[in-house]
């Protein structure tokens, strides 16, 4: 909703400002369409010369994240500090039973009670591969944090393309707006001996090139790619999350600290609060017994 107020904004402030000095929409309307389909082609094309397919696609796809903000919200991680306790409950009380759930998350009895974290796959394979890793002796805090750290650094590299090729476009598109009043002074030379009406006529479309690639860039292209850079920095403290939780199981620290060492690391506008918290993990103990 705010992307969609902020889009609104942009245009009704630039446009509204310019009528309200006095300005007129004639040369601009008219100039659009071809400044238009130069900067925006030229942009396009820049952009697939400078990813592969699968960044197109993952660019493409991360544009709703402008609109759709962060993916996990504050009842995610309350429910993914829920899931971890029952994990972390069943690994102490009878590690042979949790073998059954991290080889088949997709049909565990306890991951299917969270169906949102079920679905993503870097979730369910950070706490499936990371509990595994304890079944196998590798056990050292420290050695399986410089793993985790190590992966969820790459995680995050690849999930923060998208955001900087399109930064990379709102950086080039001042300049392809310049190309695009060149080549309209160039039109306008060739017209030299027209009378000033005319000459201002095409020196003001030329114009409308370097403003739209001014515009473009620091209006959409270079905000939309800080918001998408944003939302995947604030999921990222989803997966951080359970960084926490499980290097604290692995100091063999009580079920409930670990959960509350988790806790206390989310961030303060997704945290749920200690009393809600607690109550939801007396409800899962009461279940079990």
């Amino acid at each position: 909703m705010l992307g969609i107020i902020g889009i609104f904004t942009v245009f009704a402030t630039v446009f509204g400002g310019y009528l309200l000095a006095g300005g007129h929409m004639d040369i601009i309307l008219h100039a659009l369409p071809f400044e238009g389909l130069m900067i925006g082609g030229a942009a396009l094309g820049a952009f697939l010369i400078a990813n592969n397919g699968a960044g197109a696609k993952h660019t493409a796809k991360d544009l709703s994240k402008v609109f759709k903000g962060a993916h996990w919200k504050p009842q995610d991680y309350q429910d993914l500090l829920c899931l971890l306790f029952e994990l972390i409950r069943l690994a102490r009380q009878n590690p042979v039973a949790l073998e059954e759930h991290i080889e088949g998350p997709d049909t565990s009895e306890i991951f299917s009670r969270y169906p949102k974290i079920q679905k993503d796959h870097e979730a369910i394979e950070l706490i499936c591969d990371t509990l595994r890793s304890m079944t196998l002796s590798y056990d050292d805090p420290l050695q399986v944090e410089e793993v985790l750290d190590k992966r969820m650094e790459a995680s995050l590299a690849h999930a923060l393309h998208s955001s900087h090729a399109m930064q990379t476009v709102a950086d080039g598109m001042p300049a392809l707006g310049i190309v695009a009043a060149v080549l309209g002074v160039i039109k306008t030379m060739a017209s030299i001996d027209q009378p000033p009406e005319i000459l201002g006529a095409l020196i003001g479309g030329a114009l409308v090139g370097t403003f739209m690639g001014v515009f473009l860039a620091y209006g959409f292209v270079g905000p939309f790619a800080s918001k998408m850079q944003m939302v995947v920095q604030e999921d990222a403290h989803f997966y951080k999350l359970i960084r926490e939780v499980l290097i604290a199981n692995l100091h063999n620290h009580p079920a409930n600290m670990c959960i509350e060492v988790g806790r206390q690391n989310t961030p303060h506008h997704v945290r749920p609060s200690y009393g809600e918290l607690e109550e939801a993990m007396r409800a899962l103990k009461r279940e079990a017994a």
